[in-house]
């Protein structure tokens, strides 16, 4: 048997009587700590089951649109909206779906897929998501909405085609003197482009650019025909 001197003695005292004191206390921390840390590595399981499910469902939905099958479009998009909507494949599905079937002429389809990414998307994906639904209502006429949607962006990323479209939709309005305050407004931010070296890094780039720039300055000229 172990035999302890005074001072030995002493500090086992004083450890059992704190361990008396607080040792529910201690152990009920360390396990909410252990059943947070099971309840972290579940979450992330999980995170990751749902990122696997929905790539295979993306990956569907992109095999349909080189098949060019708009009920298996539809079905991908509509599964990924209401079993993986958290996941980062959802608004890109809905974007792509909506390009793919406005194309195919079901606008009425498309605006819905557009719309969901604009009330679940973040950020830039909500911002594009707005700018594709502000062309197809341009294209229904139906300008106070489509400028609505343009309104409520908050992005800068697309900002010079968000004024763009807002000169078409105002244009498309016989509201020549605001139009024109849109396109020129495009072309400050293209000019900003070029300033800071943003207008392309390869020479396709710069062509688009270039190409784009033309297109506004066009506009800027039909618009003072118009008004001639």
């Amino acid at each position: 048997m172990a035999t302890y001197d005074l001072e030995e003695q002493e500090q086992i005292a004083e450890i059992k009587a704190w361990w008396k004191q607080y040792g529910n206390l201690v152990a009920g921390i360390v396990t909410a700590v252990a059943v947070g840390f099971a309840a972290w590595q579940g979450w992330n399981w999980y995170q990751r089951s749902q990122a696997a499910q929905a790539a295979q469902v993306y990956a569907a939905l992109q095999k349909a649109v080189t098949e060019k099958d708009a009920q298996r479009i539809k079905a991908a998009s509509g599964e990924l909206f209401e079993k993986y909507s958290r996941t980062a494949y959802a608004p890109l599905a809905a974007l792509l779906a909506a390009r793919v079937l406005s194309d195919a002429g079901d606008a009425k389809t498309a605006k819905l897929q557009l719309l969901w990414v604009v009330e679940n998307g973040k950020d830039e994906l909500r911002d594009l998501a707005r700018l594709r639904l502000a062309s197809l209502l341009l294209d229904e006429k139906a300008y106070d909405d489509a400028l609505r949607q343009l309104d409520a962006a908050s992005g800068s990323a697309f900002a010079a085609r968000f004024q763009d479209i807002r000169g078409d939709i105002l244009s498309a309005q016989g509201k020549t003197s605001e139009a024109r305050v849109a396109y020129q407004a495009v072309l400050a931010k293209l000019d900003e482009a070029d300033a800071t070296g943003k207008g392309g890094e390869t020479l396709q780039d710069r062509r688009v650019h270039a190409a784009y720039r033309e297109s506004v300055l066009q506009k800027l000229d039909a618009l003072a025909g118009a008004h001639s």
